[in-house]
């Protein structure tokens, strides 16, 4: 079979958008084939961070990220018992990143901007309802079978970056193990138009609050608030899911208001898994094929976004032949080192954090009162030091 002179990318997401925006911008022939009728118009990811806007800024969608967000400069940290415990501004990093703050929206806002640039590039092409069903793969090109109105097809490309998710067709069939453990609490968001603002004084637009026995976290999107809350294992589906239960944890998030609005709620499982290796041959893993975590601190998609940035970058080089194939290698190593040291364990200690109490609140006030300290923290929560620290990984 003829190869085509083209990448292949699983998964329309934000990361395989991105990667397809990256690749084709520079002359790269892109076929995507995503297994769903359209782009996914779930809300999922919604915290863009400041490196993250600096790399969609080099491709022409900040602006009109912004334009559909909210800008969030600040974040604070509360606990149960004594309020506001600390607050922190990105404009401390502002001499390290053109978007001192994080931007606030729904990925879904993110992929219809970067699908209606590539859209107008003949040199892009995406294919919906093609889901895939295996991947093969010999040193000239890879074979892709796909799954279309219950048909097989098969398409032959030069390369593969599986970005179709934590339950990867890529990543299976390609025998990568996806190496870690799921937490024993599911989380539970519970969206509503309710006002925080007007009933918490001095309430930023994105807040962590810590409490040993139920945490929670409160972000605010365009017309929304997602609130969420650990839900213990002996708390079954279906009374997480039920309005009452919803209802009976949003009494607990401000003394006195009850009978809120609820737009709706999700029920997920939540993981730490990492791939074995984010490349096999001539097919590569990114977001959340290759890691995913838990959410808080909204590294997941970020962390996705910088893979894609950093494979394609590689990609375009070793296509143009300024690059030998060895080049892509360096990708593996720099990603999936970060994510191990940073976004994994990153996260695993933001949702620790919340479940305890004081000397977790002795420690943020101690960073918040340090300067350098404090710099170092944003740097880290930021994702800018996990970027710095894979630049440096030959």
């Amino acid at each position: 079979m003829t190869v085509e002179e083209s990448v292949f990318i699983a998964g329309a997401g934000p990361v395989g958008l991105v990667a397809a925006t990256n690749l084709v911008r520079h002359g790269v022939p892109v076929t995507v084939f995503e297994a769903g009728a359209d782009l996914s118009v779930e809300s999922r990811a919604s915290t863009f961070h400041p490196p993250t806007l600096d790399m969609l800024a080099d491709l022409g969608a900040t602006d009109r990220l912004i334009a559909q967000g909210l800008i969030a400069p600040q974040f604070q940290y509360r606990s149960k018992p004594s309020g506001l415990v600390s607050q922190f501004d990105f404009g401390a990093i502002a001499d390290v990143t053109a978007h001192p703050y994080r931007v606030q929206c729904e990925q879904s806002k993110l992929t219809r901007i970067l699908l209606e640039q590539l859209s107008k590039d003949p040199k892009f092409d995406i294919q919906f309802k093609c889901k895939v069903d295996n991947v093969t793969q010999d040193s000239s090109g890879v074979c892709l079978t796909v799954e279309r109105d219950g048909r097989l097809e098969v398409r032959r490309g030069r390369w593969l970056i599986g970005a179709d998710g934590a339950r990867s067709d890529v990543r299976r069939s390609l025998g990568i193990e996806f190496e870690g453990f799921t937490w024993p609490e599911r989380f539970l968001v519970v969206s509503t138009p309710f006002d925080f603002h007007a009933v918490i004084p001095g309430l930023v637009s994105v807040n962590y609050v810590a409490d040993p026995e139920r945490w929670h976290f409160l972000l605010q999107i365009p017309g929304l608030w997602r609130v969420m809350f650990p839900v213990r294992p002996d708390e079954s589906d279906e009374r997480a899911l039920s309005s009452e239960f919803a209802q009976a944890l949003m009494a607990r998030v401000v003394r006195g208001i009850a009978g809120y609005e609820i737009a709706h709620t999700t029920l997920y499982r939540v993981h730490q898994r990492v791939a074995k290796t984010f490349r096999s041959g001539r097919a590569f893993l990114v977001g959340d094929a290759a890691h995913i975590n838990n959410p808080l601190g909204g590294m997941g998609m970020n962390g996705g976004i910088h893979d894609a940035m950093n494979l394609t970058t590689r990609l375009i080089d070793v296509w143009n032949d300024a690059e030998p194939e060895n080049e892509l290698d360096r990708f593996d190593r720099q990603r999936r080192l970060v994510t191990k040291e940073y976004v994994e364990q990153q996260s695993i200690r933001n949702k620790r954090n919340l479940e305890s109490s004081g000397a977790f609140v002795r420690e943020l006030q101690q960073i918040a009162g340090d300067p350098e300290s404090t710099r170092d923290y944003l740097l880290r929560v930021s994702m800018i030091a996990s970027l710095k620290r894979a630049a440096k990984i030959g």
